[in-house]
């Protein structure tokens, strides 16, 4: 049961992931049937990363009042007719509103999926179900582009529309089968906006749990340069064509699936402190050699992806223990802090594809050079997040 419940859970994690990197090779040609810039088209995944996020404000409180499955299902139908659009889009307007669309319905499968967690598990053991999921999840950013590369060749940008269509039509029937809720109704939340109001305010002013949700953020946000300057990267910077950002994104995802297997086998040997700060170390050595190799040498292909590989394993490896000292602040608003968890992750991740990429994108070392002041952010948030616990712990004695 465990194995069917991660497989769904994974798989929903995915919706959003399939939904931005599987069209990043289909870039020149929208620019090119619709005669926009390459600034222009960048912004269908601009928005598309700022909706995102906005909803995952919402959908965690959402699903502790109406429940777990139903908030899925509605979100998984709008998502399918987001991606109906997208692919009969007749302008570029057109199809910027349909990736709004897309935004605001592809969040509710990463946020639920941790209140599920949450909900049915605890512990060392919902870290394990945690990092199994991120491991299953990993597949689709190293998947999506290279099935995009060879559906933008062979059919052209349209098809990858329908593909995100089928997918959303694949999981739909599976959520309806297959996941039960997991939220019984005697624990839910009454919908009272003053209740919810101050639910969402008292979280805001824990500064642990905003200086962790910070951490992790922004040390993905390493992980968001790449993706956001994945088409200029590879086609420009390392000079491949449109069907080899799998050059990029195994190197980046084979990291992220090793990391999350190796913090699930972990789970219970080693406290999650512990565990974040090996995590920093391996983030820090990998950020140095990038930083070291794109200063001294023209970028090229195996060298310029195999310190992202190191630090994205690294980065998997802490997401996980990370998350859930987070939440375990608020054992009786899961989903509520479950989104405020996902919205800054996601905001972040939005701010730096869509606004700090596009200024680093045309040097391989300026990019190495973002992800360790990434890194550099995050490690002061998660220190000033643990001097935060230890002096509450004075405090109690």
């Amino acid at each position: 049961m465990n194995f069917l419940l991660t497989v769904l859970l994974a798989g929903l994690t995915m919706v959003g992931p399939l939904a931005i990197d599987t069209y990043l090779p289909s870039f020149p040609a929208i620019g090119a049937e619709f005669g926009a810039t390459p600034l222009a088209v960048q912004q269908t995944l601009s928005l598309f990363l700022f909706c995102f996020a906005f909803m995952m404000l919402f959908y965690g409180t959402l699903s502790d009042t109406f429940g777990r499955r139903p908030i899925i299902l509605v979100s998984l139908v709008l998502y399918i007719a987001a991606c109906v659009g997208g692919a009969l889009a007749g302008s570029l307007g057109f199809l910027l509103v349909c990736r709004v669309l897309q935004g605001l319905a592809s969040g509710a499968g990463s946020v639920v999926s941790r209140a599920i967690v949450q909900d049915r598990f605890s512990g060392a053991e919902a870290q394990k179900i945690l990092g199994h999921i991120m491991m299953v999840f990993g597949l689709a950013p190293a998947l999506a582009p290279i099935i995009g590369g060879w559906l933008q060749v062979t059919y052209g940008w349209r098809s990858i529309f329908w593909f995100l269509t089928a997918f959303g039509v694949v999981m739909l029937f599976a959520v309806w089968r297959w996941l039960p809720e997991s939220l019984a109704q005697k624990d839910r939340h009454p919908f009272h906006f003053k209740t919810i109001a101050g639910n969402y305010l008292k979280v805001l002013r824990h500064r642990q749990f905003l200086l962790l949700a910070v951490a992790l953020g922004v040390a993905f946000g390493g992980f968001a340069l790449y993706i956001g300057s994945a088409a200029y990267f590879i086609m420009h910077i390392l000079h491949l064509p449109e069907t080899s950002f799998a050059w990029l994104f195994i190197p980046l995802v084979a990291g992220m699936v090793v990391g999350s297997a190796v913090s699930g086998k972990v789970a219970h040997r080693y406290r999650q402190e512990t565990l974040i700060w090996v995590a920093y170390a391996g983030m820090g050595l990998a950020g140095v050699a990038n930083v070291a190799y794109t200063y001294w040498f023209t970028a090229a292909i195996p060298w310029a992806v195999l310190p992202l590989f190191f630090y994205s394993l690294a980065l998997a490896l802490a997401m996980p223990p990370l998350s859930l000292i987070a939440l375990n602040h608020f054992p009786n608003n899961n989903g509520l802090a479950a989104s405020l968890q996902s919205f800054i992750q996601m905001t972040l991740f939005a701010l730096v594809s869509g606004l700090v990429a596009p200024l680093l994108f045309d040097s391989a070392f300026k990019l190495a050079c973002g992800v360790l002041g990434c890194l550099a952010v995050s490690l002061v948030a998660w220190m000033l997040a643990q001097a935060g616990e230890h002096a509450g712990l004075r405090e109690q004695r």
